[in-house]
């Protein structure tokens, strides 16, 4: 049976799991639980990794996703949508029952929200772009649009490259510092003319902000941990042909 690698305390008793790379049917460079639909890989085995993926998680609810643009558009989901359209968007939002919401990442931030109150959930992907533009800030948005209280609301950050796998240059670094001065905190020194960039707790620190007072970090490095994670950056330092996805969800039963 397919088991998320984490879950996370915050979100105990909401259905969820961030899922790694084990438990699938997928072969080769992105064997096993491969769930990127743009990975290449077979629809077929693609489809059979969802599957298992949702049935871990809330059997017999509809997984749903969006084509992921590293921007900052949350959309939100509910009976009337269709669940297959994957529109251009980082994140989702729903108030909607035995509907999974579904992020894919392969190094890039999955974070997971929930307010048990008022039975609303959000996942975002957060790559460096999205979280800078303000991903989460507007996934709050948009669950609070739908009945949330930002106080109410508790935050999961899954695996995702942690600091000392990510290796930036110093123009990366002024993108952040000309946004925000203190964002200087997030890098730690590297080779001359690059940095080493801490995105969870980038992340972690825009929620912080933004009033959420509840915030878990898995702390897993996706670069590092080659059997249990996918991640595009080792894939593409060792030439492989292709990168698998995992996928982060969350639902409401």
């Amino acid at each position: 049976m397919t088991a998320p690698f984490a879950t996370a305390l915050p979100l105990a008793d909401i259905p969820h799991g961030f899922f790694g790379r084990r438990g699938g049917v997928s072969t080769g460079e992105l064997a096993s639980l491969n769930c990127g639909l743009g990975s290449g890989d077979d629809p077929a085995l693609i489809a059979e990794n969802r599957r298992r993926v949702a049935n871990a998680v809330l059997p017999g609810a509809a997984l749903t996703g969006v084509y992921q643009v590293h921007g900052n558009r949350c959309v939100v989901v509910d009976e009337t949508t269709d669940l297959a359209a994957r529109p251009e968007a980082d994140a989702l939002a729903t108030r909607t029952p035995g509907i999974i919401l579904g992020i894919l990442t392969a190094d890039c931030v999955p974070v997971l929200f929930a307010d048990r109150d008022a039975s609303v959930i959000g996942a975002a992907h957060a790559g460096w772009k999205g979280a800078l533009a303000g991903i989460t800030d507007a996934t709050l948005t948009a669950m609070e649009r739908l009945g949330a209280d930002r106080a109410n609301i508790a935050a999961a950050i899954g695996p995702c490259i942690a600091r000392a796998s990510y290796e930036v240059d110093d123009g990366f670094v002024q993108r952040f510092t000309g946004d925000d001065p203190t964002n200087e905190r997030f890098f730690a020194a590297g080779k001359p003319g690059h940095a080493m960039f801490d995105i969870a707790a980038y992340v972690a620190a825009r929620l912080a902000a933004a009033g959420v007072t509840r915030i878990a970090i898995g702390g897993q490095d996706t670069y590092a941990e080659a059997k249990d994670y996918f991640s595009y950056r080792r894939a593409c330092h060792k030439g492989e042909n292709s990168y698998g996805r995992q996928l982060s969800v969350i639902g409401l039963n």
